[in-house]
């Protein structure tokens, strides 16, 4: 297997936010799996949103990671932001199929939330990065280097 190509930039956010992010976003989607309840996808639709597509420091549910990581006292460990805002970007992708898929055809929207959830705690429990091995495999070899 050849390395993993990631996106960079110079922004750089707590490691331990984003991975306690992940592990909020596989409660939240495991709870949607356990009740069906179509809010928790939605929920989960607009904080990867906001993680993806604006400037805000801070998405709901990573802004309770970072209290929670503050509380706790762990020392900042910086990574890069970039390979995460990607991973929001599939993320959010494969929670709005899943909303949608909720009213066309509810067996594939409970396989797509099981798949994300699994993307989920990759990263959260092995630090594996899902998103890493799409741009690596996909999209870089479509768009070359940006």
């Amino acid at each position: 297997m050849k390395t993993l190509i990631c996106p960079i930039s110079t922004h750089r956010i707590s490691h331990h936010v984003a991975r306690l992010t992940a592990f909020l976003m596989a409660s939240m989607v495991a709870l949607y799996l356990l009740t069906g309840n179509l809010g928790f996808i939605l929920v989960i639709v607009i904080d990867y949103f906001i993680r993806a597509f604006t400037t805000l420091p801070n998405s709901p549910f990573s802004w309770l990671a970072w209290q929670i990581v503050r509380t706790a006292g762990w020392t900042f460990s910086p990574i890069d932001k970039a390979p995460k805002i990607f991973a929001a970007r599939v993320g959010w992708l494969f929670a709005a199929a899943t909303a949608v898929l909720y009213f066309i055809f509810p067996p594939a929207s409970l396989l797509l939330a099981a798949v994300l959830m699994t993307f989920a705690l990759l990263e959260s429990v092995l630090d594996f990065c899902v998103g890493c091995l799409v741009y690596t495999y996909i999209v870089f070899p479509l768009m070359g280097e940006a």
